[in-house]
């Protein structure tokens, strides 16, 4: 029964839907292009005018190449790939809802010093820039090195709720995790604390059932989904929201690459040690993320439900400095690719070392280019990897390898970690800048989703962001340049970064 109640659910159902669709779309089209001639001409013209638009189209060339070729080897079936999977543009109603709602948050965002960041000041300006969010002092920061660590500061701060309790996770699995938070929401909630719940609705399906979401809302926690999913051909549902918020009464933010799974707190260990990193912030910079919070809220949520009074959710308490911080969110409605643009500029300006982790290296040459670039100037730029991937991953595990000859040539140094899942997204350098949130080194990441992330200058939170990368690095393996086996084929490579976009 239990495995009928996984096979059946809306996720897996709106997904045969899908193909099926696909499938006859392609069918028709083939049967039309041979009873009418002039079809085929048309979706020859089709093809030809997509093709023109990616050359024009101002993304990075890997991106455009690999769909140019898909298409025209697939004349028919790769349009209908490309709808699906490649257009970066989120759709009309999702941008004209977030739009609105921004226009209303984003004067609401000052910073109120004046801001003396050395090395960082032009990064961080551009950030203001691009995306609105400031920098901030009088915040402090802990840096989590594992999701266990992270989530018992959690649940203790969430016991302290006086007013309201923001949360927005891209995947939430019932279990241990979720059960533990799920008691404390329920009892602040009757202690008259404010709770609202914003879900991926692509990847938390097998949680949030219509009747798990009525028993929510019959417990006065408020949800909200990101972007439904429907049986529908839609074009638009490749856009997630891949951010992770946990935000208590204005003045406290927890956020980093930790979902809400097992696996995180290593209740299962299935990959061994799965990592994640997290970061708590308190202080003024949470204004931010609380923000994020609500122009997300108010784009999705029932009218009754909007978010009006935004002052009620600042906090003015005051909080000891730790440098400077700037929480900044990235998305697809931006003409920037923030994300990818502060990790880039975190190269270029690098002196001494660079130590990443990302659970996936699947990169544009802007960014191999930027990696090479730091290490021929005699940057030590080291980058770690998961070691252990399960079967639903093997492919990703291969892309990413295969990126790895681009890496080792210009003296970057690799490694995977041999005793887990690394699952964390962070940039550390010089001592100086340290970057973590939910931003991954691949396409989907830097394109695609709704990310969120947190840049910090000059802070004690960098050095022990440097003493975990370090101590991860001495328990990993490191990738040599004669390894054939890890490093495979120049021809298979060649072909598995034809479809590294739509992974």
């Amino acid at each position: 029964m239990e495995i009928l109640n996984k096979t059946f659910t809306r996720l897996n159902i709106t997904i045969v839907l899908i193909v099926i669709q696909v499938l006859i779309y392609a069918h028709l089209l083939g049967r039309f292009i041979y009873l009418m001639p002039f079809v085929s001409a048309a979706s020859s013209l089709v093809s030809v005018g997509i093709i023109l638009w990616l050359v024009k189209k101002d993304e990075a060339a890997s991106l455009r190449i690999s769909w140019i070729l898909i298409i025209v080897a697939l004349p028919i079936s790769g349009i209908i790939l490309y709808l699906l999977f490649g257009n970066t543009y989120p759709s009309r109603k999702i941008k004209n809802c977030i739009a609105k709602e921004s226009d209303k948050t984003t004067p609401l965002l000052k910073s109120n010093f004046d801001l003396q960041a050395g090395r960082a000041q032009g990064c961080i300006e551009y950030i203001k820039r691009a995306s609105s969010y400031p920098a901030y002092k009088n915040t402090q920061t802990k840096y989590y090195p594992l999701g266990s660590l992270q989530f018992e500061d959690m649940l203790q701060e969430l016991d302290t709720a006086k007013r309201f309790i923001f949360l927005e996770y891209f995947i939430i699995e019932d279990g241990e995790m979720w059960q533990r938070l799920l008691e404390v929401l329920m009892k602040k909630v009757e202690e008259g604390v404010e709770v609202r719940l914003i879900f991926d609705d692509l990847v938390s399906q097998y949680l949030f059932t219509g009747k798990f979401k009525r028993s929510l809302r019959a417990k006065k926690i408020k949800i909200v989904r990101f972007n439904p999913i429907t049986p529908l051909f839609r074009p638009f549902m490749n856009h997630r929201d891949h951010r992770k918020l946990l935000i208590i009464d204005g003045h406290t933010c927890f956020t980093g690459a930790a979902n809400i799974v097992d696996e995180a707190i290593h209740e299962t260990e299935d990959f061994g040690v799965w990592k994640d990193t997290g970061i708590r912030l308190k202080g003024s910079a949470v204004w931010s993320t609380t923000l994020m919070f609500i122009e997300i809220w108010n784009s999705f949520c029932e009218p009754s439900e909007l978010i009006n009074d935004y002052a009620f959710y600042r906090c003015e308490e005051t909080f000891a400095s730790d440098g400077i911080v700037v929480p900044y969110g990235d998305s697809p409605l931006l003409s920037e690719r923030i994300g990818e643009n502060v990790y880039i500029d975190i190269l270029n300006q690098a002196t001494d070392y660079v130590y990443i982790f990302t659970p996936f290296l699947i990169i544009s040459e802007k960014m191999i280019y930027a990696m090479q670039m730091a290490a021929k100037r005699g940057v030590d730029v080291r980058i770690v990897l998961p070691g252990k991937y399960d079967w639903k991953r093997a492919i990703i595990q291969r892309v990413s390898r295969s990126y790895y000859k681009y890496m080792l040539k210009a003296g970057i140094r690799i490694y995977e970690s041999p005793t887990g899942y690394l699952h964390a997204k962070n940039f550390v350098c010089d001592d100086e800048i340290g970057v973590i949130g939910t931003i991954n080194l691949d396409y989907r990441s830097l394109y695609l989703h709704f990310e969120c992330a947190v840049l910090l200058y000059q802070s004690d939170t960098i050095k022990c962001m440097k003493q975990d990368a370090l101590e991860t690095i001495n328990s990993s393996i490191e990738i040599l340049p004669d390894d054939k086996r890890r490093i495979g084929s120049y021809f298979f490579d060649a072909l598995i970064h034809i479809l590294a976009p739509i992974l």
